[in-house]
């Protein structure tokens, strides 16, 4: 049976959830998160979308990105970025079958207070997972490229 179409809106806002299969490592060192920013960089620019926030973690990828009129939908660039790095990560390691688990998952957000919200939660992540205590220290992430307001007293 055909899986059913997804609905997807040019020029909206998506929070995009990919795991590897079974939960398995899709990074193993970091050329592997390397090559998969080089991958998305390349996606970008060729596709036509802004990236809001992401992270990369040992499992799974959080991106929040926009669409746009004149470029592809989501479903053509996360086809592009996903084949791309799991043709690179079969390739290099010798995996065999499935790499990811089943499709990619997407949530449409809005343009206000919950496009921070949901970016505030894709990037502490690595905090969640215990792998660092500042969101700032994780390198996979878009929180180290985020301008911090200063405070004043």
């Amino acid at each position: 049976m055909p899986r059913q179409a997804r609905i997807a809106p040019r020029e909206c806002i998506y929070h995009v959830l990919t795991r590897g299969n079974n939960r398995q490592d899709v990074f193993k060192d970091n050329k592997d998160y390397q090559k998969y920013m080089e991958i998305l960089q390349r996606y970008k620019g060729r596709y036509d979308f802004n990236l809001y926030h992401y992270v990369l973690m040992r499992n799974h990828i959080h991106l929040v990105l926009e669409t746009s009129a004149k470029g592809k939908s989501l479903s053509e660039i996360m086809k592009g970025i996903n084949i791309s790095y799991a043709q690179y990560y079969k390739k290099k390691y010798g995996h065999i079958g499935h790499f990811w688990q089943d499709r990619y998952k997407s949530i449409l957000i809005s343009k206000d207070n919950y496009l921070l919200a949901c970016g505030s939660y894709v990037e502490l992540n690595p905090v969640r997972a215990r792998i660092v205590e500042d969101p700032r220290d994780y390198r996979w992430s878009s929180m180290p490229y985020m301008p911090m307001a200063e405070t004043t007293r």
